[in-house]
């Protein structure tokens, strides 16, 4: 897939005004935010595809502030962005409960693990029994919670995401932690029809909200749903589309101001 990349210089700012920009930008189909060093400088990725529907040279439609100033949009060749990527992700190695090492190999994929949104994800799953569980990670990255939770014990882990990049990615991470086995990785725009007793999906808001319904659907009773991608403001919107798919808020954490929410299907009333 080929992507370009918008080019803002940031001036004095708030961090939760640059996490609200980068919202708005994912919300517009941007995937990937990197912040220079210094902190003067975002670039921002899309699926040139995707970009060329925007007309990303109007700040009006790209969306600029009064510290964020768009300098540039242009191509990304397809090699420069794999070798930009790699080289700033270089392989993480995350110590698991039992003493191994979950280790990732990041290429071109969201869900390094550094992320406030991965990182909420990565802890709770080491907090839970695992052991059996039948587990859906919608929008898997580099695979990484996915990974987790057949490492952590899960029967069955089916993987998807629309970048077929990603479910290369995927592929090779389950390879490198001996799990390939576990782990039933496809690519697609929508979740895979099933029964699960877990899904995880951190991705943006908009998409988290359509496909609520899905997510209801497919779960098992008593199961959970881990949403992530989406910040505090959105909080009340996540919680109406969860209560009219017939998901009820079980808990709820926050890093920053990105928000983990943890729905449930409750258990009819004789199983209760």
């Amino acid at each position: 897939m080929l992507y370009s990349v918008a080019t803002y210089r940031l001036l004095a700012h708030e961090e939760w005004q640059e996490d609200l920009f980068c919202q708005e930008l994912a919300d517009l189909g941007f995937e990937v935010f990197e912040t220079s060093e210094d902190g003067g400088e975002l670039r921002a990725y899309i699926p040139t595809e995707i970009g060329s529907l925007l007309s990303v040279g109007s700040q009006s439609v790209i969306g600029s502030r009064d510290w964020a100033e768009l300098v540039s949009f242009e191509a990304c060749p397809d090699e420069n962005w794999n070798a930009e990527w790699e080289k700033e992700n270089e392989e993480k190695h995350y110590p698991l409960p039992d003493g191994r090492e979950l280790i990732i190999r990041p290429h071109c994929a969201f869900g390094a693990g550094h992320h406030e949104t991965t990182a909420m994800l990565l802890e709770r799953l080491m907090t839970i029994p695992m052991k059996g569980k039948t587990v859906l990670d919608n929008g898997c990255g580099t695979g990484i919670l996915g990974i987790a939770a057949a490492m952590l014990g899960a029967a069955k882990v089916i993987a998807t995401d629309i970048d077929d990049k990603a479910v290369s990615n995927t592929r090779e991470n389950a390879v490198l932690n001996d799990v390939a086995d576990k782990m039933d990785i496809r690519q697609g725009d929508t979740p895979p029809e099933g029964a699960y007793d877990l899904i995880l999906s951190n991705i943006h808001r908009n998409i988290l909200i359509c496909q609520m319904p899905i997510y209801a659907r497919y779960l098992r009773a008593g199961g959970e749903v881990w949403l992530s991608g989406f910040l505090i403001g959105d909080r009340e919107a996540i919680r109406l589309a969860a209560e009219e798919a017939g998901l009820q808020l079980r808990d709820e954490q926050q890093n920053n101001e990105w928000i983990l929410s943890v729905l449930y299907r409750p258990l009819p009333a004789a199983e209760a």
